[in-house]
């Protein structure tokens, strides 16, 4: 992983994104490479997410989407090798992941992980109380809980299961979309998420980000996705594609509809 003599001073980023009194966008990725065991995958990214928008990234598979993801959240079996990630301006690149967490970055993994003997709301009193830097209350993460659920239309007693045991598709999504909502991140990263999922299912996990939303507009999402119905289900601002490691085009909603209707050999060269 690059070094921090190797990333952008304060004063290098104030010179590229503006004066000290400007606000720099919530997240920068700046000629970002990184590689799994050697192999290169991501080869310069440059992308930019701006709080309060709705940003998707799309690609064929082994593009690089989820490797980007991992990387952004800090997942130390991917190397960093050349290029920064600045977080509300700052360099980020080098921070390890509960640092991230702590300063508002949250990922909703493709496929998360059962943890068993271990309740939704036990998990989420940690990880809440990790956020805050405060000890939190069971009442108080309960009081909490069963408001947002009652939002996002969540039996009650889904808090009381071991996480993500015995969890159809849908409800690992669901619990997910909890998770963001009470930790209130700035940025969500979303890998995914409509991986594994019917039509109904679908528009339940995008109804649930967009009530996430509403509660908190200047949130930044960053959805990472296969498909334009989930991207028109979450009304996104702004489509990235990414192709073998690069950004190749971006652009608001009619690329998405060039995609699903030329698919991605027309970029891939």
């Amino acid at each position: 992983m690059a070094t921090s003599s190797d990333q952008h001073t304060s004063s290098q980023t104030v010179a590229e994104h503006g004066s000290a009194d400007s606000v720099p966008p919530l997240l920068q990725i700046v000629g970002l490479c990184a590689s799994v065991e050697g192999t290169p995958i991501l080869r310069g990214v440059d992308l930019t997410v701006e709080s309060g928008k709705v940003h998707a990234i799309m690609g064929p598979n082994g593009s690089g989407k989820s490797t980007l993801a991992n990387v952004l959240l800090g997942n130390p079996a991917y190397e960093i090798t050349d290029g920064s990630i600045l977080y509300k301006g700052e360099d980020i690149t080098a921070w390890p992941t509960d640092t991230r967490g702590k300063a508002g970055i949250f990922l909703a993994f493709q496929e998360p992980e059962v943890i068993s003997g271990v309740p939704v709301i036990q998990f989420l009193r940690q990880a809440m109380s990790a956020r805050q830097g405060i000890d939190l209350s069971v009442l108080e993460i309960r009081l909490q809980m069963m408001e947002w659920m009652d939002k996002l239309g969540m039996d009650p007693a889904f808090g009381e299961r071991h996480l993500n045991e015995g969890f159809s598709g849908g409800e690992r999504k669901r619990n997910e979309i909890l998770q963001m909502a009470m930790l209130d991140p700035d940025l969500a990263v979303l890998d995914e998420t409509d991986s594994g999922l019917d039509v109904d299912a679908l528009r339940t996990v995008a109804r649930g980000v967009r009530t996430v939303r509403e509660a908190r507009p200047d949130l930044g999402v960053l959805v990472i996705s296969h498909y334009v119905r989930m991207l028109e289900e979450l009304d996104v601002d702004r489509i990235h594609l990414l192709i073998d490691g690069v950004v190749a085009a971006e652009g608001g909603p009619e690329l998405g509809a060039r995609l699903e209707a030329e698919g991605y050999d027309a970029w891939r060269n």
